[in-house]
Order: structure tokens, then sequence, then C-alpha cells
């Protein structure tokens, strides 16, 4: 069965006029039209391809990477609102639909929306929905304290930020752990600080204790040398000062140098650090 919203590999059949028809081993077949053929290819020969509905709802495939998939998250542009929808840009020739329905907040034409890509069971067409909470489940997290987690930003809320958790769960970032600008759809690296009883999640963009002075001292000496061997910062600046150049706290800095310190690869100066 060809899978809609996703890569397969399918063999070449043969080559006809239109283009290329393409086969699996239960007999599905579809067409991989002149535009995207190679131009050295073979009968036989296997490619991989997204498989979609074109604009008159026909099964075909491209050679296009889209920017976006079934079954998963992506921040698109709208480029269209009509009388039963509005429709994103996935970098396919054919926009991606969005019913009214399944939009949190009414599209405009220009704005970029963060949604969830899905297969319609009773249309079997790809659509996408902009209320991504409902696709996202924490009834049983199966994470833990300290875990490294992909984030999607979701929406700000008054206590900070709404992250997507791999995909799967919602989590939160508070506003005492961010120290760069965020902005909706920013895909992050995170850390989990602590699953809560109830399921809720939270995070942190850098790992705590411990485990963040390896990474910490790393960026500062990317910095360091970036600057060529001499910040005028050191244990004594203004944590605003900190967070503005390194994005970290004053106390998550102090670790980091003082580890640096430690393994001789700065010395702290009364006006700054500088690379040894």
């Amino acid at each position: 069965m060809l899978k809609l919203g996703t890569y397969n590999t399918l063999k070449i059949l043969r080559d006809t006029e239109p283009g290329l028809f393409l086969g699996n081993e239960e007999g599905d077949e579809v067409l991989l039209p002149n535009k995207y053929v190679p131009e050295v290819f073979e009968i036989g020969e296997e490619l991989n391809v997204f498989v979609y509905l074109d604009s008159k709802e026909r099964i075909v495939s491209t050679t296009i990477d889209p920017l976006a998939r079934v079954n998963s998250f992506a921040f698109l542009k709208c480029t269209n609102v009509s009388e039963i929808g509005a429709f994103l840009n996935w970098g396919l020739e054919k926009d991606l639909f969005v019913p009214f329905k399944e939009q949190a907040t009414k599209m405009r034409v220009g704005n970029w929306y963060l949604v969830y890509v899905y297969l319609d069971d009773d249309t079997n067409r790809l659509v996408a929905s902009s209320k991504t909470n409902s696709f996202l489940d924490n009834s049983l997290v199966l994470l833990s304290s300290y875990d490294k987690v992909d984030l999607i930003l979701s929406h700000p809320s008054p206590h900070g930020w709404n992250a997507i958790v791999n995909e799967k769960y919602l989590g939160l970032i508070y506003r005492d752990e961010i120290f760069q600008k965020l902005t909706v759809g920013d895909r992050l690296t995170g850390y989990v600080k602590k699953v809560r009883p109830d399921g809720k999640i939270d995070l942190t963009l850098q790992r705590h204790g411990f485990r963040s002075i390896e990474p910490n001292a790393e960026n500062v000496l990317r910095e360091l040398e970036a600057n060529g061997g001499f910040i005028a910062l050191n244990d004594k600046s203004d944590p605003k000062d900190i967070e503005e150049v390194f994005q970290m706290s004053k106390k998550s800095f102090k670790k980091a140098i003082g580890s640096l310190y430690k393994s001789r690869k700065i010395t702290i100066e009364k006006d700054g650090i500088q690379l040894v």
C-alpha cells in the first residue's frame, strides 16, 4: 500500500509519455511526472519519492523534499484563505489544506502557523491543524529528569513558553530558565527538569546541576575564541550582561568558568576572563 504524506521506496516499472510509473511489491503504482524524473535511470531501479495527492486528488509522487510530512509538526506560511478553509505552503505544487474547524485562530494570508499534519480518515486527504495540543498526550510520559529532548516552541504563556516535547508531549520552559530570544516554531534541544505526578513536564534549555558545567564551559570557550581570547566578564559581573553574551544564568556562568579555571584553560582577571 502506498503511504500518503511520507517517503516511499519504489521500483521503476516503466517509462511513459507523462513520466515514470513506480510500484511496490503489493502491486500499487504511482506516477513520477517528467519534471521529477532523474536524468539517468534504469527500469527496476529503486527511487525514494514523496507520495501525496495533486490538485485533482490523484495520487502522485515527487522527488522534492516537502517542509512537512504526515504525523509531524511544521511551521508553515498561509498562502490563501477560501470559503472552506486556509492553505499553507509546504514546498509542493499543491498547498496543504487547513479546514476552519482545525484552526485555533482564524488564519490570515502571510502569517505563519505551527500545525500538525495528518491523514483525514473520512476523506483520505492530507490536512493540517493548528490545534496542536489535540495531538499531544501527557497521560503516560516516558521521560525522566535530565533526559535530553527535542523541542518545538508552541506558544508563550504567562509563566514562560509551551513546547512540544519529542513530538509527543506538552511541556513548559519557565521564564527564569530562558536566556535567549524565542519564537513560535523554533526547534531546540532541551532537558527535562521534572515530570510532575499529573504528567506536566518542566523543561530547561540548559543541563542543570553538575551536568550543566561541561556544555556551558564549551560555550564560554567558543565565545572567548571568537573574541580574541578575552571577554570583559567575570564572576562579579552583572547577571544581565552575562545573559546577553552567553545566554546562561550567572550561576551557570560561574560554574562554567570555575571548571575552566580548574582545568587551567582560562585565568580570571579583575576585568574579565582570559584564555590561556
